[in-house]
């Protein structure tokens, strides 16, 4: 920044000044062009003043009110600025649309800029403040004391009471990937045990993205799973022959009773239940975000309930799991067996649905108009529905890129002889985008890598489990 001088103007004897100097920044627009630049100012003042004094004088000032206020947020917003330009001796305004800041993808150019450093620092050539820094800050990543001040959200106090008579049997349908329907299952517990019904093992949805065909058993502990929710929420694996006689056998001919996203636990009380008393038996379809995040304590218990001691992958996911962990960490043995996994969610699903854009120019937007119109039908064509992906970044709704996360992580501290793991789908455009992520971490192992073909055999048709266990 500038500022006046405190050293006066050189002459030890000269009487102190009445007023301290101008700053330089101000002297600096005195030459001869400042009047120049005054004298366009004020022709654009009066050029407004003008234009709203014609439109105020009109009887249809009402008819251009609408396009003043649009054009006033526009330029508040950011989305339009305008330059004053002269050209031969006139004065005109060049309106222009102005990239809000954030709203492009420019990591690429980040990391270009910052690579030399990694280097120096990945070769020791970084100077000693920096080398410590990052000592410092790896030392901070590894130190598990941190997370001391954890505490479970689950309840270790069993109750020992015998449940109250059932309401009913609660059915809902787990879609989504493997996280939405984890989350799906939990919030069917709760809502199971809000309703004091008794849940059938969830059934889970035939994806569009994934096509996983893989059932409850398939990919957690059924056993484990009813057996550790037994002293709050009854689960059976089969409804009784009543019920399944009065429905032909067939649970699509069960009442669906389309529970809008984010219901309170009202709203089950008030509508659901009811429903569930007289029928005795309720679906729910599809259940993904059915229930509202904010619950009363005694909700939430069931869900970490559900999450944290019920949901155990089966036996097949969990003994090829802890061989690929032993590996990892027989990999790691300059971080004395500590590794980072990471669960990149960079798959063209989620990439298309996010509706950002990346640095993948025309062939990109095709690319994701196809895969939205393939996965979701429409969905993003409806009437009204505006696709915004600058927007999006600004709000950091678009998913990282496998360089962001490796850039986020050498931030952290995690140097080049930090073993990472990464648990994912098909990540899109895996040779471009995975390209840096493996500059900055050499020691980079995926499934492929840690296991043997024929481990993974049996896991390749039917089971989506297997590509975030590391990662759980």
């Amino acid at each position: 920044m500038h500022g006046y001088s405190r050293l006066g103007t050189g002459r030890s004897n000269a009487t102190p000044p009445s007023s301290p100097p101008s700053s330089p920044r101000f002297r600096h627009g005195r030459g001869k062009n400042s009047g120049g630049r005054a004298t366009k100012q004020r022709m654009v003042e009066r050029l407004v003043f003008m234009l709203v004094s014609a439109v105020f004088r009109r009887k249809g000032v009402l008819l251009f009110a609408p396009l003043l206020y649009i054009s006033g947020m526009l330029l508040y917003m950011g989305s339009l600025g305008f330059d004053v330009v002269s050209l031969k001796n006139t004065v005109g305004v060049v309106v222009h649309k102005r990239t809000p800041p954030g709203s492009v993808y420019r990591s690429p150019q980040v990391f270009e800029k910052l690579w030399p450093f990694m280097e120096a620092e990945n070769n020791g050539r970084a100077n000693a403040k920096i080398l410590y820094f990052g000592i410092m800050q790896l030392m901070m990543a590894w130190n598990s004391s941190v997370h001391q001040g954890w505490k479970p959200c689950v309840d270790k106090i069993i109750s020992k009471t015998e449940l109250p008579k059932s309401s009913g049997f609660l059915i809902i349908e787990a879609n989504g990937g493997l996280n939405q329907q984890r989350l799906s299952i939990c919030d069917a517990v709760a809502v199971a045990g809000l309703l004091n019904a008794t849940l059938f093992i969830p059934i889970f949805h035939l994806n569009s993205v994934w096509r996983d065909s893989s059932k409850f058993g398939d990919i957690f502990d059924e056993d484990f799973f009813i057996n550790a929710l037994k002293s709050r929420v009854d689960v059976v694996k089969e409804l009784p022959e009543e019920i399944r006689q009065r429905f032909d056998n067939n649970i699509s001919n069960i009442v669906n009773l389309r529970v809008k996203a984010w219901s309170s636990p009202t709203h089950y009380l008030q509508k659901v239940l009811p429903k569930l008393v007289q029928m005795g038996v309720a679906r729910i379809a599809p259940f993904s975000n059915r229930l509202a995040q904010a619950v009363p304590a005694n909700v939430q218990s069931l869900r970490c309930l559900a999450n944290y001691e019920a949901l155990r992958f089966s036996e097949p996911i969990r003994m090829l799991a802890e061989n690929m962990v032993d590996r990892m960490v027989k990999n790691s043995s300059q971080s004395g067996g500590k590794y980072v996994s990471v669960h990149l969610r960079f798959e063209e699903d989620m990439v298309a649905f996010s509706c950002c854009e990346y640095d993948g120019g025309e062939e990109e937007k095709r690319e994701m108009d196809i895969a939205r119109e393939r996965s979701w039908r429409g969905k993003f064509r409806r009437r009204g529905r505006v696709i915004r992906p600058g927007a999006n970044r600004v709000d950091g709704k678009c998913p990282l890129t496998p360089l962001e996360v490796g850039m986020m992580l050498r931030g952290m501290g995690f140097d080049n002889t930090t073993s990472v793991f990464v648990a994912a789908g098909k990540i899109y455009r895996a040779e471009k985008y995975m390209a840096p992520l493996k500059q900055m971490f050499p020691r980079l192992e995926t499934k492929d890598t840690l296991a043997t073909p024929e481990e993974l055999a049996p896991f390749k048709v039917g089971c989506s489990g297997l590509h975030s266990v590391s990662s759980q």
